[in-house]
């Protein structure tokens, strides 16, 4: 389970103050920071940091060493108002990791209405007509979509109500939203593999991921293993449907004939059901197959051997969102998306390909 990752003294003290400067609170400049400090009850060191992440959200602007810091929010923001956020998960809320808790609070202390939509997009079947029924049913001003497909996506992108991509296949649609850059760090990945002799390497995905064929991220990870020879297919993303039974049943079936040597996996609970189902069979990494996660997981720091895993920041994808409900709020158009770095931690779940498999 995700622990919560509670906010700071200066996070809190940065909500706060964000809230006020998008409600029209104060014009022209900021108050010092020894007048906020007395009136907040708290110390300058926390005003200082609290004024410094919302000069790095582009809310406050320096203006020299002395003088008071000078407020850029964007006209009309006086005209804010209190919206009703819905967050249609991409799984099940329980299987949310924290930093959407964390997300749902930040919003909350900015004065909107924040909650998970009942159901998911798992639940959904990924179907644009369910999800169609879930919108009209809920009330909300503003949605915000974890890990959509790319025909769910495109859904809201031509719908009245505002929408922002939370993950998801959202490149080239003119919808805002914001996650990790996994090209990088997959590209390192699968670098690191093929530098220990692996030519069998398989990307285990969600069934609303692979729609539509393999995106930008898959196509790179192909694009490098093609250029050393490899021929790629479907054997490197294989189809299962999104339930559990399935997962095991594709598991299987890959290692029933052309075993691979090399499983990158998309969530940390599916790397964790395929690492304990693999094992039920004698299949052990990194002796028998090495295994990647694309995503951290607190519990990778209890587990030995450490987990090979991309690890990425959630903290800029909170203030990303954050800073495009007060967008809406304030009646502005924003459909920009920004992505943030992830990096690839290798770890003992990775090795040379065994002699018997190569």
């Amino acid at each position: 389970m995700s622990t919560i990752r509670f906010l700071s003294i200066a996070e809190q003290v940065a909500t706060h103050l964000r809230g006020e400067l998008l409600q029209g609170h104060w014009s022209g400049e900021m108050p010092g920071k020894h007048q906020l400090a007395e009136e907040l009850g708290v110390n300058n060191k926390t005003v200082e940091s609290a004024l410094r992440q919302l000069e790095a959200e582009g809310l406050l602007v320096g203006q020299g060493a002395g003088r008071r810091r000078g407020i850029v929010v964007p006209d009309g923001a006086t005209k804010s108002r209190a919206l009703r956020v819905a967050v249609l998960a991409g799984d099940t809320p329980g299987k949310s990791v924290a930093f959407k808790v964390d997300l749902l609070h930040q919003l909350m202390e900015a004065g909107h209405v924040a909650f998970f939509a009942p159901g998911s997009l798992v639940e959904l079947g990924m179907d644009v007509a369910r999800v169609a029924r879930l919108v009209e049913q809920t009330e909300a001003d503003a949605w915000v979509v974890g890990a959509g497909s790319h025909e769910v996506l495109e859904w809201f992108a031509a719908q009245p109500v505002p929408a922002f991509a939370l993950f998801g296949r959202m490149t080239g649609l003119p919808l805002a939203g914001t996650g990790p850059d996994h090209v990088p760090a997959l590209i390192a990945a699968t670098r690191r593999l093929l530098g220990l002799g692996h030519r069998r390497i398989v990307l285990l995905e969600r069934e609303g991921l692979r729609a539509g064929g393999p995106g930008r991220v898959e196509r790179t990870m192909f694009e490098l293993m093609e250029s050393h020879g490899i021929a790629t297919g479907p054997y490197n993303l294989p189809a299962w449907r999104d339930n559990a039974k399935d997962f095991r049943r594709c598991l299987d079936s890959l290692f029933r004939i052309t075993a691979p040597t090399a499983l990158i996996i998309d969530e940390a609970f599916l790397f964790a059901a395929a690492h304990q189902h693999l094992a039920q069979q004698g299949i052990l990494a990194p002796a028998h197959v090495s295994l990647v996660c694309i995503d951290a997981d607190p519990t990778f720091a209890w587990c030995h051997p450490s987990v090979a895993h991309i690890r990425w920041d959630s903290r800029p994808v909170v203030r990303r969102i954050v800073r495009w409900v007060a967008s809406v709020a304030c009646g502005k158009m924003d459909i920009r998306q920004s992505f943030t770095k992830a990096e690839f931690i290798e770890g003992g779940t990775i090795g040379p390909v065994p002699k018997n498999r190569r």
